[in-house]
């Protein structure tokens, strides 16, 4: 459940991370040096777009390329364009068998559950059963700086709370017991313990106890469990039949699914620890084998990042929300208009909003996305408005054996098959 996936571009100083192509602040030093495309570059789209015509051969000769060079065992890379629907599926769902992902194949989505979250609270507020000027502590007692920690700034990442997903315990506590149910309370217990990292709205940092803090409001102000709410306020609505909000004691995935894997303990997923070198060399070796991380429960990442889904569902679910399906116009504007830079010294980067991230990548084309890693999996969704983009990458390998944060570290291979006027370095 780190942040999301960055979109970088060439001539742009961006973070690595959440939504282009490259990783988030968390994973500066994981992202791969930049690499020459070996690839043909698709023609640029006649009609005069922000778009390459799609070569569906070339986009799945990519991805089997950026697949095999991260190691991972599986890959499903959905693309739609106004050219039209583009799959490509690599490897398998399962070591040592013969199941290639699909669209329909259910995995954990991690934070891009936090979309869901943010969306929720919205709704709550457009119906009037909260502000988002309101403090905190007007629905959950005992935050530390809570009567000055508004619900804005946990959507946009800017309470100051500790980030109870790098608390060391943790990590040891899902290695020791890795079946056992967390609830968001005690997750945000071990947050509490700690003090806030700065004051309320004067910085940026990606904290999981925001969204834990999120699902608790949204159950208090919505009269109802997060599951519940899901749902019937954007699930069912939207015909998301694949996705779903498992409860605490569930570390089932529905059929068809994808088993997941990663080198080493949770740590390596939850608190960026880099693998030591004789531990790389093991992996990239084939001498070491991934764990597999299928049935570790995911109730402690919660409204942060416990949704399971498909990529046809999330392809669905980022275009509804992008373009209005979802929200009134009004609040459908405040959440477009959420994005904030990250970092104030590179206004044009990565901007984080309302459970979203925005980039700008070229004059014509800007993406609003969000990305997913937990033990197991690694993901990124994302929606580009200005040319009608969708696109959804996962993966069943969270971290390749050089550290490389794995779905997000395709995207660039992807972007370079899709944009005209725009160079992603790091592709494959």
């Amino acid at each position: 459940m780190t942040p999301c996936a960055a979109l970088l571009v060439a001539g742009f100083a961006l973070p690595a991370d959440p939504g282009a192509p490259a990783l988030s602040e968390a994973r500066v030093a994981r992202t791969a040096p930049a690499a020459t495309n070996t690839a043909e570059p698709p023609a640029p789209d006649p009609a005069g777009s922000a778009l390459k015509r799609i070569d569906p051969a070339a986009l799945q000769a990519s991805v089997e390329r950026a697949a095999k060079a991260l190691g991972v065992p599986g890959a499903m890379v959905l693309l739609d364009t106004p050219q039209g629907a583009f799959r490509a599926s690599v490897g398998t769902t399962e070591s040592g068998a013969a199941a290639p992902p699909t669209a329909g194949t259910h995995f954990r989505i991690a934070s891009n559950t936090k979309t869901m979250t943010s969306a929720l609270i919205l709704l709550l507020a457009q119906e009037g059963r909260l502000k988002l000027s309101e403090p905190v502590s007007d629905y959950v007692p005992g935050v530390p700086n809570g009567q000055n920690i508004t619900i804005a700034q946990l959507l946009r990442m800017r309470s100051g709370l500790y980030n109870y997903t790098d608390a060391p315990e943790l990590s040891a506590s899902l290695d020791a017991q890795p079946a056992k149910a967390r609830t968001p309370q005690e997750m945000l217990a071990i947050a509490f313990s700690r003090p806030p990292n700065f004051p309320p709205g004067t910085s940026y940092e990606y904290s999981n106890t925001n969204y834990a803090l999120l699902g608790l409001i949204a159950e208090k102000a919505g009269g109802q469990p997060l599951k519940r709410q899901f749902q019937q306020r954007l699930f069912g609505p939207l015909g998301l039949a694949g996705t779903s909000l498992p409860g605490i004691h569930d570390t089932s995935l529905p059929a068809p699914s994808s088993h997941g894997y990663m080198y080493g303990g949770t740590a390596y997923a939850l608190t960026d620890k880099p693998y030591p070198a004789d531990m790389r060399e093991a992996a990239e070796s084939g001498k070491l084998k991934p764990l597999d991380y299928t049935h570790q429960n995911a109730s402690y990442a919660y409204a942060a990042g416990g949704a399971v889904s498909t990529a046809d569902d999330l392809a669905r679910w980022i275009r509804s929300l992008t373009t209005g399906k979802v929200l009134s116009p009004a609040f459908q504007k405040q959440w477009l208009d959420s994005p904030q830079a990250e970092d104030p010294t590179a206004p044009e980067g990565q901007r984080y909003g309302y459970g979203i991230a925005h980039q700008r990548f070229t004059p014509k084309a800007g993406m609003y996305y969000h990305g997913g890693e937990l033990p197991g999996f690694n993901s990124f969704i994302g929606h580009d408005p200005d040319n009608d983009v969708t696109l959804v990458v996962w993966t069943n390998l969270t971290v390749s054996p050089d550290g490389r944060t794995t779905a997000n570290s395709m995207l660039p291979t992807i972007l370079n098959q899709v944009y005209a006027g725009a160079s992603f370095p790091g592709a494959y």
